[in-house]
């Protein structure tokens, strides 16, 4: 029987959406990000002049606000549209003003707490690939299949530069590579759900691979759930 839920978590840079995206459409399953909720909120306390290092405030934010993702239409990426407040806040959500902030949002255990059981809930539409940093550990631990994606720090530095070119935008390296080994940072220390992989999980090194060959592995691990 394929897996229910498929879990794939990493670092940014790291290829969880690309892969999420084509593993979704290969099984005609739905792609979430969750990371899309953070940011949402992270754009809607820049909006709002909410400080990003005010936990209990963005936990208010977020009580008091509707964060949606929904399915978008078919072929369109990335997959799903966030919504907040009835407001399709999709494209908005790239912009390098949330990236800056999304890491030390997240971070707060408040906001951890409120954002938990509405992450939870997506994954019981089942059919489901979701992506993020702690989603094999803490959000669907009982996952049918948990990948764990990774690459250097460089390698990832380099995809984020090549996106945001691809995006019009013409960036600084230097800022970018500082702006990634914080994220890192705080991902990984932070006190609350920590980027790690589930002890279960299958961890795939992506600077080795081709998406094709990432995508072909995949379809492997989910056949051997499915014989």
């Amino acid at each position: 029987m394929k897996p229910s839920v498929i879990a794939i978590d990493g670092p940014s840079g790291s290829g969880k959406t690309i892969v999420g995206q084509r593993i979704a459409r290969e099984f005609g399953y739905l792609y979430l990000d969750t990371g899309a909720f953070y940011r949402a909120l992270t754009w809607l306390a820049l909006n709002r002049g909410v400080d990003p290092h005010d936990g209990p405030a963005l936990a208010s934010l977020a009580r008091g606000s509707s964060i949606e993702i929904v399915a978008a239409p078919a072929g369109e990426a990335p997959g799903y549209s966030v919504v907040v407040d009835g407001k399709d806040v999709t494209r908005e959500l790239s912009l390098p003003a949330v990236a800056d902030e999304v890491s030390i949002v997240a971070a707060h255990p408040e906001v951890r707490a409120e954002m938990l059981p509405i992450q939870r809930q997506a994954t019981r539409r089942g059919n489901v690939v979701i992506a993020g940093r702690d989603i094999g550990t803490v959000i669907a631990p009982d996952a049918g299949l948990k990948l764990y994606l990774d690459a250097p720090l460089p390698v990832r530095i380099a995809r984020r530069i090549e996106q945001l070119k691809a995006m019009g935008m013409t960036p600084d390296p230097t800022k970018v590579a500082a702006e990634m080994a914080e994220r890192d940072r705080l991902d990984q220390a932070r006190a609350v759900a920590p980027l790690k992989p589930a002890p279960d999980a299958v961890i795939l090194d992506t600077s080795t691979m081709s998406i094709d060959e990432e995508v072909a592995l995949i379809r492997d691990l989910i056949a051997q759930r499915d014989p």
